[in-house]
């Protein structure tokens, strides 16, 4: 147990240091990100939960066990990430959006600087009940977003009273937080990119009934059985997640130049 708290101590104290660059993945140098398990180890994706709380699907993903805590075994990391990542090429070559979901307060932010890197949608605050399944309404709500926005950038929005301009500009900011990161998403995605299996089981729940296949990080505690595509990885400190999020982002910013080099040819 002490060895754990020293661990998410030190994790709080590079998580603040992390944190704070603003547009990390826009500046990121993506040619020196190399897939490998130097890397993982250096930003703690292979600590787990404590055993007590280990998920038995989890099993063939667990290296072992130090002071009560189960660590990832990391070579089994490294083969389902790449796997997930040729997956995620082949669904952006095809020209269909990846959907970013990841709730969970402390790598929020994070998953939408990922997200707006890349061009892709996200959702970083709570999954909206029939997103999927109930698309069409969805994509209504959307239009109207946008239509509201529209209205206030071009000033017509002035004809209102204050008291109506004011009420007009709440309801957009209240939109904007719950669906700005998919207004412009005008059909299902190729696959959507969890970063925390518990904290999005509704997301999960929705792609499944729509079949839209999932690609996500899975802790120790996990059952990684409910996506299609588990990436065994610690989904709690920030330089793991990060990580994450960086090959993710590697992958669809590769794809995308491949596909403009086919075209320009």
């Amino acid at each position: 147990m002490e060895e754990k708290k020293s661990i998410q101590t030190e994790e709080k104290k590079d998580s603040k240091k992390e944190s704070s660059s603003e547009d990390y993945f826009a500046k990121l140098d993506y040619s020196e990100l190399e897939v490998n398990m130097e890397n993982m180890i250096k930003k703690g994706v292979h600590f787990g939960h404590q055993k007590s709380r280990k998920n038995p699907k989890m099993n063939e993903y667990i290296f072992g066990t130090r002071k009560g805590i189960n660590l990832i075994d990391l070579q089994k990391t490294e083969e389902k990430l790449k796997e997930a990542l040729e997956f995620l090429k082949l669904v952006k070559s095809e020209g269909k959006a990846i959907l970013f979901v990841g709730t969970k307060k402390q790598i929020k932010d994070l998953t939408k600087e990922a997200a707006i890197a890349c061009d892709m949608p996200y959702v970083v605050e709570r999954w909206l009940g029939g997103t999927f399944t109930n698309f069409k309404v969805i994509r209504a709500r959307s239009k109207y977003l946008k239509d509201l926005k529209d209205m206030i950038d071009s000033g017509e929005i002035k004809k209102y009273t204050k008291f109506e301009q004011m009420k007009k500009q709440e309801e957009l900011d209240k939109l904007e937080k719950k669906m700005g990161g998919i207004k412009d998403m005008k059909e299902l995605p190729g696959v959507i990119f969890v970063t925390d299996i518990k904290e999005n089981e509704l997301a999960i729940k929705e792609a499944k009934n729509a079949k839209v296949p999932i690609v996500a990080l899975a802790d120790t505690n996990v059952d990684p059985t409910v996506v299609d595509y588990p990436i065994p990885a610690n989904d709690d400190a920030i330089s793991s997640v990060k990580l994450m999020l960086s090959y993710v982002c590697k992958a669809i910013i590769e794809s995308k130049q491949i596909a403009k080099e086919v075209i320009a040819k």
